[in-house]
């Protein structure tokens, strides 16, 4: 529906002659408007008559009219192209998820229920949300990657994690195919990775910190003995030039 209201409006704030969005749109005498290039070539092709009329209607003016332009039709344009691009960035493109529901062109999904398995555009996912029957379901934003979160077999979401094995499973899974293995909540599972990631990278700085230490150390040392043997060549020559020429 609001396409359509959009295509009606364009429909309205159309030029007549090259049937775009008017550009710097003009009014002239007799009420239609028209792009200001448009409406001028068009004049000029009939200055030769010593008249000028109106493309649409055909009422002749004389003398040829100024033409000023529309501010308030500029205003409605420069609205409706707005709202065209925001329309565009609703519509589903290549490698979207849509919610199939939506009639004429595709929304582009934002949120998946993970309970239903079903993705939402922006106009739908509100009532969904709101009813009491779906309050506890978990909607989560929209990444393109909803199946990554359900098992394959039992269309169930993955909230266990298997230690036994090192994946993730369903209940379904977790019941029939591990039992007796070591079970965990798959969200306290990716908490103790995440603070074990974070506990490595840590080390790791420490020891880049300890090898970037002992290397400064190092070539303070290299200094220090390039000095003394700098030095110790100079106090050589120097006692040798004393011997020779002395």
């Amino acid at each position: 529906m609001e396409q359509q209201h959009i295509q009606v409006e364009k429909k309205k704030l159309c030029c007549s002659i090259c049937l775009d969005l008017l550009k710097d749109p003009v009014t002239i005498p007799c009420g239609h408007s028209y792009c200001t290039n448009c409406v001028k070539h068009h004049w000029d092709e009939e200055d030769h008559k010593k008249t000028h009329s109106c493309p649409q209607c055909r009422q002749t003016f004389t003398p040829r009219p100024a033409l000023v332009k529309n501010t308030v039709l500029a205003e409605l344009v420069e609205e409706l192209q707005t709202t065209e691009l925001q329309a565009d960035h609703c519509y589903a493109g290549p490698g979207d998820v849509t919610f199939d529901v939506c009639s004429g062109r595709k929304l582009k999904a934002t949120k998946s229920c993970l309970e239903r398995l079903v993705s939402y555009c922006g106009q739908h996912f509100h009532p969904h949300y709101e009813s009491p029957a779906y309050k506890k379901h978990t909607l989560i934003k929209q990444s393109g990657k909803l199946q990554g979160n359900i098992c394959s077999c039992h269309g169930k979401d993955l909230k266990l994690f298997c230690r036994t094995d090192q994946k993730c499973t369903c209940l379904l899974c977790a019941v029939y195919e591990h039992k007796h293995h070591g079970m965990i909540l798959a969200s306290e599972e990716r908490s103790k990775w995440e603070e074990e990631l974070v506990s490595s990278q840590q080390k790791i700085k420490k020891r880049l910190q300890d090898r970037e230490n002992d290397m400064k150390v190092l070539q303070h040392e290299m200094d220090a003995i390039n000095y003394s043997a700098d030095k110790a060549l100079k106090e050589s020559e120097e006692i040798f030039t004393h011997h020779a020429f002395g």
